[in-house]
């Protein structure tokens, strides 16, 4: 029995790995050439979180002397070596190396009964500064920054005192620096801490996870794992899932290719599965909007003329009333289309069917006719800014009757001013649709430029650069939270 269970569960191994690791319907790669970039915006971010370090005031006794040191201000920064570079499995490192701090204070020295005051300027150097950041997937899906590890240090410090008690100064230098000098790396890893659990997670809060698309459809781009890290690239593994609002907890089963990002000169790399487009027509299937329908003057002219002679044996057979009375075309997808994605190209496969009636005024619909349509799409998929948009185009187009092949051959004549029809008045109003696209797991203030597309078997990748549209400032500062007034009016 042992023998029997460890050999079923060697065989329901493979099984239970796939099964584990759910295919993306989106993936984002990350290069270090992003990184690049990322840590520019970064680093001037850093600077300003460190420009507003705040120190604790230092008094102390010596003797008969008393100091107190106070208003600490960090008036000069300089970072000149920097480093962000990524860490396997998880991680983001950045240093800081051989930085200075210039600080300005108030100074007040009580000896006897000589009193002084002033101010001081002192000097942080050979400031190094280690922090490593943990990424990983919050509860909701969404990228966080779950941890961070920071050291810092500063390898000297010094202060330049003037005025008439300036030799009690330097006499005392040793005491205030030293207090200085602990009191500001103390505070260095404080405030990057929050920079990054509090500020950072802010603009990752603005990526979109769960969302409505439009009236009908959402998409869901919660990650489906931690990150993964190499010394290279960041990979994120997206559900990349639209769903009908109507049913917003159904699972569409994705049995599409896994996307596979190879390439690393670009910034960044977006690959979507034909299950990232196959889920979208589902959605769209689902909610019932894939049909369109013209009517009296909406039909063209001369496609109503035409059909009005092929069908005139079964006009002619109607009363006088039925028989001028307007028509009415419905086009209606019969099943949700699907994607083809090759490296030649990318198309869309649509069957529908084409229902044919008169609508004389007050009275039922006579149908003339019901055919069947199979279409084939050639689908351009493009980029700009953060929307993904897709161009549509008729390739193929083929009709047929559901009833008999005597019939099918009598359509014959239709092919062609249907396909008409389709080209001229049906796809620019489906392109229409499309037209707004859907946006990119991005952050806010950050976009992609310089976009191409490349089409594999079974994906597609989108190459790109990024650029700040918004500094980090700013999209922070407009999605800080308000501060609220405490309960109670605390004591001065």
């Amino acid at each position: 029995c042992e023998m029997a269970a460890s050999s079923l569960l060697l065989l329901l191994l493979p099984w239970l790995a796939t099964a584990l690791h759910s295919p993306p319907g989106c993936k984002i790669r990350v290069t270090s050439k992003g990184l690049d970039l990322v840590k520019q915006e970064g680093l001037r971010f850093v600077e300003q979180e460190l420009e507003n370090i705040t120190v604790s005031d230092l008094h102390g006794k010596e003797g008969q002397f008393h100091y107190n040191i106070s208003q600490v201000k960090v008036s000069d920064l300089q970072l000149p070596f920097s480093d962000l570079h990524f860490q396997p499995q998880q991680h983001l490192v950045f240093n800081i190396d051989n930085a200075s701090i210039s600080l300005h204070f108030r100074r007040q020295l009580l000896y006897w009964f000589f009193y002084d005051i002033g101010s001081i300027n002192a000097s942080a150097d050979g400031v190094h500064i280690h922090t490593m950041l943990r990424l990983s997937k919050d509860e909701s899906g969404r990228l966080k920054i779950s941890n961070i590890t920071c050291n810092a240090s500063i390898s000297r410090m010094h202060a330049g005192f003037s005025g008439t008690l300036r030799k009690i100064y330097e006499f005392l230098s040793a005491f205030i620096i030293t207090g200085m000098r602990y009191l500001l790396s103390q505070q260095i890893c404080p405030a990057l801490n929050h920079a990054s659990l509090v500020l950072l997670n802010s603009v990752l809060d603005t990526v979109p996870v769960r969302n409505y698309v439009d009236d009908h459809i959402g998409i869901d781009y919660s990650l489906l794992r931690d990150p993964a890290v190499s010394m290279d690239t960041l990979d994120l593994d997206f559900k990349g899932m639209f769903f009908y609002r109507g049913k917003e907890n159904q699972e569409l089963e994705n049995h599409a290719v896994e996307p596979v990002i190879k390439e690393t000169e670009r910034m960044v790399y977006v690959a979507f599965s034909e299950y990232f487009f196959d889920s979208a027509m589902h959605s769209y299937f689902q909610a019932g909007v894939l049909a369109i329908e013209l009517e009296g003057e909406k039909v063209p002219k001369d496609l109503e003329v035409l059909l009005r002679a092929t069908f005139f044996g079964t006009i002619f057979m109607l009363s006088p009333a039925v028989a001028d009375a307007p028509l009415r075309l419905v086009l209606q997808v019969s099943a949700p289309p699907r994607c083809v994605i090759k490296p030649s190209g990318t198309s869309v496969s649509v069957s529908a069917f084409l229902n044919i009636s008169l609508v004389p005024p007050g009275q039922p619909a006579v149908q003339l006719s019901s055919m069947a349509m199979e279409t084939k799409l050639s689908a351009k998929v493009f980029l700009q800014g953060k929307a993904l948009r897709v161009q549509l185009d008729l390739r193929r187009f083929r009709i047929y009757s559901k009833q008999s092949a005597l019939e099918s051959l009598a359509l014959f004549s239709l092919q062609a001013p249907l396909k008409t029809l389709l080209q001229l008045t049906i796809m620019p109003i489906i392109n229409e649709r499309t037209k707004k696209g859907v946006q990119i797991p991005l952050p806010e203030g950050m976009d992609f430029t310089k976009e191409v597309v490349t089409n594999h078997a079974g994906f597609l990748t989108v190459g790109a650069d990024l650029h700040f549209s918004k500094g980090l400032r700013e999209v922070i500062e407009k999605y800080r939270p308000a501060p609220t007034a405490p309960a109670h009016p605390t004591p001065q």
